[in-house]
């Protein structure tokens, strides 16, 4: 009884907190962020068992239908630019900054048809999430053995141009929020190389106007994404993957800093 008779104060107590507590609304966000993402997972995995029978990266359009919406729920809005350039045919590989778990939103934002990503392997592990992303075809990598992840990334390739796909890597290898680009690690340089395919960059604005991790920020706010003109590797071997990176970093780190509202840094050295 005593349960029952407290539910209506938790119930007052919530709106109240989210008023007056930043920090409270950053974790109430997260927390809703991650349970309504494995909620939505949960009801699409028999959406894409309909549609493809199982493991087929034709679900990603079932995903990104899905998904779509959720962006309205946290108050993140996107202005994107050159979207033309992901008309491009036939398979290539899309290389972009990686911030947070928000990036998910950005992705399905403007995810072209026949793409999915390349992320690490524990993400196939979260869950009815890791089953959605199984089921989308996403290639998963172990990060933390380098041989295992250039045999997935030549397996990748193989298959890029068997089934005429596109991949989505974010070269930073890991969560960046610090106002600048981390470094780029040469897997999806070495992979656009060896299947002689375009890169496509594409540069998502600093959330630092409206989401701070460590400060335990999470407001409303729009995020705006350029999408760069295609980087040609036809006729490329193995010695110019330095050259293709440095590039690629190069015109991010500028776009990056160009359409972010804030940023602190001259960014670091490209590897």
């Amino acid at each position: 009884m005593e349960v029952l008779w407290m539910m209506p104060a938790l119930l007052l107590l919530i709106p109240l907190l989210l008023c007056i507590s930043s920090t409270f609304v950053y974790y109430f966000k997260k927390c809703w962020y991650v349970g309504y993402m494995m909620c939505l997972a949960l009801v699409t995995i028999p959406m894409c068992i309909v549609k493809s029978g199982g493991r087929d990266v034709e679900n990603m359009r079932v995903i990104r239908a899905v998904v779509r919406h959720v962006k309205y729920y946290l108050g993140v809005r996107y202005e994107v630019s050159g979207l033309e350039h992901l008309q491009t045919k036939g398979p290539y590989v899309i290389v972009s900054n990686h911030q947070s778990s928000l990036d998910v939103l950005g992705l399905m934002e403007i995810l072209p048809d026949r793409c999915t990503m390349i992320a690490k392997k524990e993400l196939m592990y979260c869950g009815t999430v890791g089953i959605i992303c199984w089921l989308g075809g996403i290639v998963f990598i172990n990060r933390k053995k380098t041989s295992d992840a250039k045999s997935v990334m030549v397996e990748a390739a193989k298959t890029m141009l068997d089934e005429n796909l596109r991949l989505w890597v974010f070269p930073e290898g890991t969560r960046n929020q610090k106002g600048d680009l981390l470094p780029f690690k040469k897997g999806a340089f070495h992979l656009a190389v060896q299947a002689q395919v375009p890169i496509i960059p594409i540069v998502f604005s600093s959330y630092s106007n409206f989401y701070l991790r460590k400060e335990k920020q999470f407001n409303s706010g729009t995020i705006r994404v350029k999408i760069l003109p295609k980087i040609d590797t036809k006729g490329m071997t193995s010695d110019d993957i330095s050259s293709v990176l440095d590039k690629s970093f190069d015109v991010m780190l500028s776009a990056f800093k160009d359409i972010s509202p804030y940023t602190h840094s001259n960014g670091p050295a490209k590897h």
